[in-house]
Formats: structure tokens, sequence, C-alpha cells
């Protein structure tokens, strides 16, 4: 079973940076009015943050780690550890965006480093590595930085998928801490749905060519390459509304969690309004307990997790007072996650736009 319990480790901090620009369901041209509504009410995401082809991941992930260092108070000299969680990296293949981070946020060269290409399931990942690399004690502080800018990853006409997604990123302090209540992160893999989410031409399986520029018409304002990533949302629905539903529940029952007084926020991915609203029905949460996000910042990929602390619970997390949070995350791989976290007194700036 690859479900770890990380003692010895400690939230201190999260932050996120998105961009400045807002782009409305109504803007896209392959909506007209009343398509955009519809799109608005079902799948519930009306506005997203898009950033110019000039800005990545790395660089919101940047700011955001700034100014979480800054309010924490941490010298950088202290930071042992640096995750870079993305599918957007800057350089592909090589180098290594974590590195290019450590140089930029003047980190010690004693800074270990790693990229991890998760996806939507990415923040949990990342936290698994940092946590149990943490929990020993041969290291005292890490760093987690996730974000994406998905959007540019697909066909810009490709009413399929660019719409769902927004970017941000964001920053995630861990602190080395003997007195922290345990993390539990579980995970599963069905790699035989990789082809549901997917980019079928750019690497070394099917490297570009000419051919991976021409645009296909597949109808319904349906347009791309095969450069473009791809989303069969029929089968990543199905996916979504039913393992990751599965698993929760199973540590629910196992670890004999009370819905409603032992929980106090359940962090669902904000894939869309449609798998949020039946995860939430299916699993019989309490509905005050789950925040949204998505109207205002769409699909962000793995900094959906931390996104949700930063723009909707900002003020709770900061209190000296316990919360015990649920996470499910799914997506790339296929994979998905849950995690059980306690946090009190977490530093969180407020959300920065560049």
């Amino acid at each position: 079973m690859a479900r770890w319990n990380i003692h010895n480790v400690s939230v201190r901090g999260v932050s996120a940076c998105v961009p400045k620009e807002v782009v409305h369901t109504e803007d896209f041209s392959f909506f007209d009015k009343e398509g955009a509504e519809v799109f608005n009410n079902t799948v519930g995401i009306r506005e997203r943050r898009l950033g110019p082809d000039t800005l990545c991941a790395s660089d919101m992930c940047q700011a955001a780690a700034e100014k979480l260092i800054a309010e924490l108070g941490w010298e950088k000299e202290s930071i042992d550890m640096l995750v870079f969680e993305s599918v957007t990296a800057d350089f592909h293949p090589t180098p290594p965006t974590s590195c290019l981070l450590q140089d930029r946020l003047g980190l010690s060269e004693d800074c270990f480093c790693l990229d991890i290409p998760m996806g939507c399931c990415g923040c949990m990942y990342a936290m698994n590595v940092a946590g149990n690399m943490l929990s020993n004690g041969n290291i005292k502080r890490a760093l987690v930085l996730i974000g994406d800018t998905a959007l540019r990853m697909g066909s810009m006409q490709d009413k399929s998928r660019v719409p769902l997604f927004g970017d941000m990123g964001t920053a995630v302090a861990l602190e080395y801490d003997t007195t922290a209540e345990p993390i539990l992160i579980d995970f599963h893999t069905q790699g035989s749905g990789y082809k549901a989410l997917m980019t079928p031409h750019g690497g070394f399986r099917h490297p570009l060519t000419p051919e991976s520029f021409v645009q296909e018409d597949f109808g319904n304002g349906i347009l791309r390459a095969p450069k473009d990533t791809l989303i069969d949302g029929m089968a990543v629905f199905t996916f979504a509304i039913s393992k990751p539903a599965k698993t929760v529940a199973n540590i629910i029952e196992e670890l004999g969690i009370d819905r409603e007084n032992d929980i106090d926020y359940y962090l669902i991915h904000q894939a869309n309004k449609l798998i949020v609203d039946r995860l939430v029905k299916k699993l019989k949460l309490p509905v005050e307990k789950v925040p949204y996000n998505l109207e205002s910042f769409g699909n962000t990929g793995g900094a959906s997790v931390p996104g949700l602390m930063v723009t909707r619970l900002r003020e709770q997390l900061q209190q000296d007072k316990p919360h015990r949070l649920l996470c499910s995350s799914f997506g790339l791989g296929l994979s998905w996650g849950t995690m059980l976290l306690n946090v009190k007194n977490l530093v969180i700036p407020e959300l920065m736009e560049i």
C-alpha cells in the first residue's frame, strides 16, 4: 500500500501568485453568449487567470516564495530543500527548473533541489517527498513550489480543454518539528488510463515533426494539433468521481472519521463544478466545509489545494487554533491521492498578482 505517515513535519506557511489578466468565459471565440452562460452554470468556471507568453510557472512560484520567506522571517541560508512541482518547466527537457529557482531565490549551494512533474496530484507528491526527507531531522526546512501555466499547453481553439484551466504558482513552507501531528498521504495509480490526459507529441516516444503542428478539426469547437495537450472529458469525469471517492471513503471508514466533527475543511482538487459537486454528494460531505475557488481561477493543476488555502481559507488557517484538513487530488497518470493534514498559525500572505 502506497501510504505514508509523516512524522515531525509542520506546515509553516502557504502563499500563491496569479497573473493579472482575467479571462472570462465569454471572451473565448468558440462561445456565444448563451453557450458561455451554460458553461458558467454547469462547469462553474466563470473566469481564470492567463499569463503572457513571457511568464513561466517558476516566475509565479518565485514571487510566492519570496513573499512567504519574508513573512516567515526565514534566513534563506536555512532552507535545505527546494522542490518544484510543475508540468510547465522553464526548459524542456533540461535543466531542472528547481536548480534555476535555487539561484534566483538566492538559496544556499547546499540546498537539495528536485523537479516533480505530476500535474494535478503534484502538491501531494511534492509534500510527500519533502516531508519524508524532513522527518528524520537530517534537514530542517523545505520549500515546496507548485505551479503551472496550463492554458498554454494546449490549443487556444480547443473548446474541450482551454476554458477549464487557469495559471497559478504557489509556495508551501515545511519545517522539522518533533511536536507536529503526523501527515497522512495515500497514493494510487492507474497507468492504463494515461491517454485521457496527455500531450501526444513532443517527448522522446513521439518527437516533434512538421506533422506535430498540423491542426485537426474534431468538431464541436475542438481544433488542436498532436503537440497540444488533450483531455478526454468523459474518461476523466468517470475516473474522477469513482477512484478518488472510493479511496477517501475507505480512509474515512478505516480511521473512524466523523465527517461533521473530525474534519474542519475538505479541500478537493478544483477540476470543475460537476466533479467536485458529485464527489461531495457521493461522499456525503458537509457542503459548508467544502470551499470552492474554481469560479474565479479554474483548474490550476497541482496548485489547486494550496490555492484554496490562500484564496478561501486565509483568515481561518492563520488562527491560533488547530484545523484538520482532508485533501483529495486526481489527474495525470492517471493518479490520485488523499492527504490528512493538521495546521494552525499558518503564515499566509495575501494573494499576489504579477
